[in-house]
């Protein structure tokens, strides 16, 4: 695939994804979902390294790496954005959960002693900003003004951001030297085991049951395009271009996942909803914009 093709699939595969989890959670329990669609994506990267004839395994001092992205970028992020696509619509948990780049920027400033200059000072002002927008109908509820939506549609996508952000910022401050395929498909594979110990605490199904035809087109897609080939492109893209562009193409990612929700799983934002949508993405892209470099992370 051209270079300059490879945002364009990734904006698409990682937006589109959120409703692609979403109708396969009409099916499957979300610790179910985890531990097949994050392993079968952790086999099929380490498929993708044999045939490249590179190692399979991380060296030895990896694995530290291995594990923090593991168990914070990939089970806890996973495992909070499923359970919040059944606390809240898929849209607010897309736009929730990209509050990411400003809680790396704080986390930044606390673990790794990163100065937290105007621009980023303004970008977590109107990120909380759009999270109290979000979660007017919440406190509201809370207030006795109307009915109140579940708390946990709030929490769990500010979780799962908090996982993602914080394990990027740990990498950052014990960095890895490693085959990045190798890498992120060991990350992968740690969620799924994650996954599965939910599932046997919990009691969810062992062996889930054959979904339809629309369920099934939404795990494939899920597991090829969404997991596996866009950590793939986006290893390419991130070696042969510049921190901008990767920094454009995640910033469409809750573009599309809110869109997405719209057109495939009947997502109606509410005004209060799409004036948080403008604030968190407002804040996001002037946390990504001022990036001098960004790395790939699981």
């Amino acid at each position: 695939m051209p270079l300059r093709l490879i945002p364009v699939f990734l904006a698409l595969a990682w937006g589109l994804n959120w409703p692609a989890v979403k109708i396969v959670l009409s099916a499957w329990p979300p610790f179910t979902l985890r531990t097949v669609s994050l392993g079968c994506g952790g086999l099929l990267l380490l498929g993708l390294a044999l045939g490249q004839r590179k190692p399979l395994l991380p060296p030895r001092a990896a694995w530290r790496g291995v594990w923090i992205g593991g168990l914070l970028t990939v089970a806890l992020f996973n495992m909070s954005t499923a359970f919040a696509q059944l606390s809240t619509s898929t849209s607010r948990a897309a736009v929730l959960t990209f509050t990411m780049p400003m809680m790396s920027a704080l986390l930044a400033r606390w673990w790794l002693g990163e100065r937290l200059d105007r621009s980023k000072a303004l970008a977590l002002a109107l990120g909380t900003a759009g999270i109290a927008a979000l979660a007017w109908p919440v406190l509201r509820g809370l207030l006795g003004e109307g009915p109140a939506p579940p708390l946990r549609g709030l929490l769990l996508p500010l979780l799962a951001a908090f996982g993602w952000a914080a394990g990027t910022v740990l990498l950052k401050r014990w960095p890895v030297s490693a085959d990045r395929v190798n890498f992120t498909a060991w990350q992968l594979l740690i969620g799924a085991g994650c996954g599965l110990l939910g599932a046997l605490l919990t009691g969810e199904p062992m062996v889930p049951a054959l979904p339809g035809a629309r369920v099934t087109a939404a795990l494939l897609f899920h597991i090829v395009l969404g997991t596996a080939v866009a950590y793939w492109l986006w290893f390419v893209l991130a070696e042969h271009v510049s921190a901008t562009v990767s920094s454009l193409t995640t910033l469409a990612v809750p573009v599309v996942g809110v869109l997405g929700a719209m057109f495939l799983v009947g997502d109606r934002p509410s005004a209060s909803d799409w004036l948080g949508f403008v604030l968190v993405l407002g804040g996001a892209a002037l946390t990504l914009l001022q990036l001098r470099s960004l790395k790939p992370s699981a």
